[in-house]
């Protein structure tokens, strides 16, 4: 069993809400939180977008969507919803129409926006084609395309407004007896996004759909979604995520992760805690450190391993994780296994041996967990 253990105050309350189905994944309710990302290749190029999907998925992805314009990238969806590892949702804006073509060429989930979806006859027509072929939908709002009696009567755009953008389409979903469906309120705007999202959470039972969208590049992006969401998460509201990234999507799955590891939520992969190093440090931490997470980002078992440049605080650290190594002196280190102080090792080939021996615990830790679900 891993060493991470769970201790009362980390412990995190979920928001109770009611549980859909995304073609195979469960969202809400008491299924774990999901990590989604989004294609930004051309729908029509379908190697090049199911090439993408596999990426995400490979990268833990449980929900990717892809993005539906017009009439020829319906079609394309049907290939790629047969090909994909994943369930796939498909993003419709502007044609109601394309909602309906998705739904027949296989979508999981058809994404609308009230902003620009049309009017309520334009949605009950989704919402059969959704029945029709077994799709759950996301009502997705979006601070930058809110409808316009709701800017008029707000004057911009503010949490209030999207909220009630969400409820006013909850309320069309309900009224055709329709309840397959998630909600999201993103704005760009932490501070907008995290009102919205308490606001709605309070509001409704439904899965919640979380993002802070249009986020920025990989590292503005992700420093600001780990705020957003990272609060959001703590305060138990969020049944799903998306990292909003002007970057490769592997990374905004990457990222979804590390915010949900970061908060006990969910733990897939190598959790490596590392020191930022100083003149202690008895080898190259960071260089050591960067080697390590591109060796093992074929582990999916979660795990931690510590890598810490001295004596300071590396025996303590490594008290509790999996796999610890601490610097010392004379060009050698300490290797901690399941807490304990195992054996010394040379700098030289400590990389080489740190990853031998992560693949073993996380062999070990397969084992156990097999053994376990067998009795």
């Amino acid at each position: 069993m891993s060493l991470n253990h769970i201790r009362p105050w980390r412990n995190i309350y979920r928001r109770k809400s009611r549980q859909i189905m995304v073609g195979s994944v469960p969202v809400g309710g008491d299924a774990p939180i999901t990590v989604q990302t989004m294609t930004n290749t051309l729908t029509t190029d379908v190697a090049g977008t199911v090439a993408q999907v596999q990426a995400a998925a490979e990268a833990g992805a449980d929900i990717v969507r892809v993005s539906v314009p017009d009439e020829a990238s319906a079609k394309a969806l049907k290939d790629i919803v047969r090909e994909s590892p994943v369930p796939i949702v498909a993003d419709i804006h502007f044609h109601y129409k394309r909602g309906i073509e998705a739904a027949e060429a296989g979508a999981a989930c058809l994404r609308i926006n009230p902003g620009n979806i049309g009017d309520e006859r334009r949605v009950r027509e989704v919402i059969a084609a959704a029945r029709d072929h077994g799709c759950s939908m996301r009502i997705g709002v979006n601070a930058g395309s809110l409808e316009k009696h709701l800017l008029d009567k707000y004057g911009e755009p503010c949490p209030d407004a999207m909220v009630e953008s969400g409820l006013e389409h909850i309320r069309i979903l309900q009224d055709n007896d329709f309840h397959e469906f998630k909600i999201s309120v993103k704005a760009s705007d932490v501070f907008m996004a995290a009102a919205a999202y308490q606001q709605l959470a309070e509001a409704t039972d439904a899965p919640i759909h979380l993002g802070i969208t249009e986020a920025g590049g990989l590292m503005s992006g992700t420093i600001k979604s780990a705020i957003g969401l990272g609060n959001l998460l703590w305060m138990g509201i969020g049944d799903t995520i998306r990292v909003s990234l002007s970057a490769d999507p592997v990374e905004e799955v990457k990222v979804g992760y590390e915010i949900l590891k970061s908060l006990g939520l969910r733990h897939r992969g190598v959790n490596i805690i590392s020191c930022p190093s100083c003149a202690r440090q008895g080898f190259d931490v960071i260089r050591t450190v960067e080697a390590l997470e591109k060796r093992l980002e074929h582990i999916k078992t979660p795990m931690s391993l510590s890598i810490i440049g001295c004596v300071v605080n590396g025996p303590g650290e490594a008290l509790m994780t999996d796999v610890g190594f601490t610097g010392g002196g004379a060009g050698n280190g300490m290797v901690y296994l399941a807490g304990k102080q195992s054996h010394r090792m040379d700098n030289v080939q400590m990389i080489d041996h740190i990853v031998e021996q992560v693949e073993r615990r996380a062999a070990e830790i397969e084992a156990e967990t097999a053994a376990q679900a067998a009795e």
